[in-house]
């Protein structure tokens, strides 16, 4: 028995579960099992429901159906429906208020001023169509007429020669008052002025500075200097063969040298 067994069974067994506990844990399970049941069979009658009335609307002479305020996942069912029987669904509304679904037709698709209308709140009839094109109509003629005016104030500002004799091309509007409300009328020209470079930088004149070179006699030169760089590296390269050639001559003088006394040592005097 190892270090482990004799902890595991030192420690207590966890408190077991009296009878009345099992029995709520039992019940509780079985109503959660009958509650996701009983959704799974409101789904499946609700989408068998939805196809009933889609097969209805594919037949007859209707452009749209409207559902009820339904929640997010029965409106999914009515977009899938819808996308697989060749429908267009689309939902309008404030979530969890009175968001719904509308099926059309592919051929009877809705126009702008309906899903407008519909996303405004104020459904869709005749009298809210006729309501709606008015609208559109006075948009477009105020739009229209502010064109002509810019165009016409531009035209007034801008073009002092209105035949064009000279062939010059001129702006249709004066982007100067674009920026009036924040430089005014005059305050840009008077701030305006050239920009030049300065005459020398320290004791060194600007023009010596300047690069006149063209940009094949710049490459050239980079070339150059890229061989030069390499010429370079090669004689560093080869420059140190002689150097070892006259460090191993001393070497092997030294060696002859004391082969050489080995052969014929000095005489030694004895007296």
């Amino acid at each position: 028995m190892d270090l482990l067994d004799s902890i595991l069974n030192a420690m207590d067994a966890p408190p077991s579960a009296s009878e009345q506990q099992k029995t709520l844990i039992k019940k509780q399970r079985e109503m959660m099992e009958k509650m996701q049941k009983k959704q799974k069979e409101e789904l499946s009658r609700f989408r068998k429901y939805v196809d009933e009335r889609m097969a209805r609307f594919a037949k007859d002479d209707r452009v749209s159906i409207e559902f009820q305020p339904l929640d997010k996942v029965h409106r999914s069912v009515i977009h899938e429906i819808a996308e697989n029987g060749g429908f267009i669904a689309m939902s309008f509304g404030q979530e969890d208020v009175d968001r719904h679904s509308v099926v059309y037709k592919k051929e009877h698709a809705p126009g702008e001023d309906e899903v407008t209308a519909r996303r405004n709140g104020d459904g869709w009839n005749k009298e809210i169509a006729k309501e709606y094109a008015e609208q559109r109509k006075e948009r477009l003629a105020q739009e229209q007429s502010d064109k002509k005016a810019s165009t016409a104030a531009a035209e007034a500002g801008c073009s002092t020669d209105p035949d064009n004799t000279t062939g010059e091309v001129k702006p249709t509007t004066n982007y100067k008052a674009k920026y009036a409300h924040l430089i005014g009328e005059s305050a840009g020209l008077q701030a305006a002025g050239k920009t030049e470079t300065n005459q020398s930088y320290g004791f060194v004149p600007s023009k010596n500075k300047k690069d006149v070179r063209s940009i094949e006699q710049t490459l050239a030169d980079i070339q150059a200097k890229k061989r030069l760089k390499l010429q370079q590296q090669q004689e560093q390269q080869q420059e140190p063969q002689p150097q070892q050639q006259q460090q191993q001559e001393p070497e092997e003088e030294a060696l002859e040298v004391s082969q050489s006394t080995a052969e014929n040592p000095p005489a030694i005097d004895h007296q």
